[in-house]
């Protein structure tokens, strides 16, 4: 199943969850990396960027504890809860006069059964696949008659302009499905530091030359929700402290060019047109 029907199916689930339970304001879905999958349409991007920021502390303190399942944390106008479901967690945002159990019944019974649903249509939708190379069939052996010896062989007669031809022919290069991911913006500060490049995770830059074998990842795609976009050179995030936790330090003549600063979120992909 490919990503986006994937996405639209869940999208469509968390409506439905809405008009159910009218309580649920908010409801988008996560990757374990932090990566957004789905949202309904009445939650904005800041929203769900300030949920991203609460929901990365909770998962830095649950791991000393050996993980989490579900989480509420208490606000001041209503409540945000975590439920991880399989490889996935649902984020919801409730006022503070929602009746939780009610909240928990929908939203534990009807996401579970529409992901087991697409599971049994198509397992793993959000592992990109490979292409599968194309195998050309065996022709079978011809049986030919037997020739009397003669001392020679007689060659076939060839097309020599076909001849020229065939030796610059190239097969094309099939390129994996682009990765996209999103992540949190960090400022990238210092009297050493580029204004064209960006910083992101060094496992990602790690999967993105794993992906692809034959190239040498240097530049990078972001772009914003708003559409706006720019290439720059990207490397590895020097900083213990942010790297691995779905950050991106942008410096800030680039903030400028996409409109965007600390905490909001971005599209990156390698760039390997």
């Amino acid at each position: 199943m490919d990503n986006e029907v994937y996405a639209y199916a869940l999208k469509n689930t968390l409506d439905e969850i809405q008009k159910i339970c009218p309580d649920i304001k908010n409801a988008f879905v996560l990757t374990k990396n932090r990566e957004l999958i789905a949202r309904d349409e009445d939650t904005p991007e800041k929203t769900i960027t300030r949920a991203v920021s609460a929901f990365e502390e909770m998962l830095e303190k649950a791991q000393a504890i050996g993980g989490v399942e579900d989480v509420t944390i208490e606000g001041i106008n209503g409540r945000l809860n975590v439920s991880r479901l399989d490889e996935i967690y649902l984020v919801t945002v409730t006022s503070k006069q929602a009746d939780l159990e009610y909240v928990n019944t929908v939203t534990h019974v009807i996401v579970p059964t529409v992901l087991r649903l697409l599971e049994k249509l198509s397992p793993a939708p959000l592992k990109k696949n490979p292409p599968t190379p194309d195998i050309e069939p065996e022709e079978p052996a011809v049986e030919r008659d037997e020739e009397p010896e003669t001392g020679w062989v007689e060659e076939p007669e060839t097309d020599k302009h076909q001849e020229q031809l065939e030796p610059t022919e190239k097969s094309e290069t099939i390129l994996p499905e682009t990765p996209v991911n999103q992540l949190i913006v960090e400022d990238l500060k210092g009297l050493l530091a580029p204004s064209d490049t960006v910083r992101i995770d060094s496992n990602i830059i790690e999967e993105w030359n794993e992906l692809y074998e034959d190239w040498t990842i240097e530049e990078a795609d972001i772009e914003t929700f708003s559409g706006k976009s720019t290439r720059c050179k990207v490397k590895p995030i020097k900083d213990a402290k942010l790297d691995g936790k779905g950050k991106i330090q942008i410096p800030s003549k680039v903030q400028l060019t996409l409109d965007v600063k600390k905490g909001e979120l971005v599209r990156v992909k390698p760039a390997v047109e």
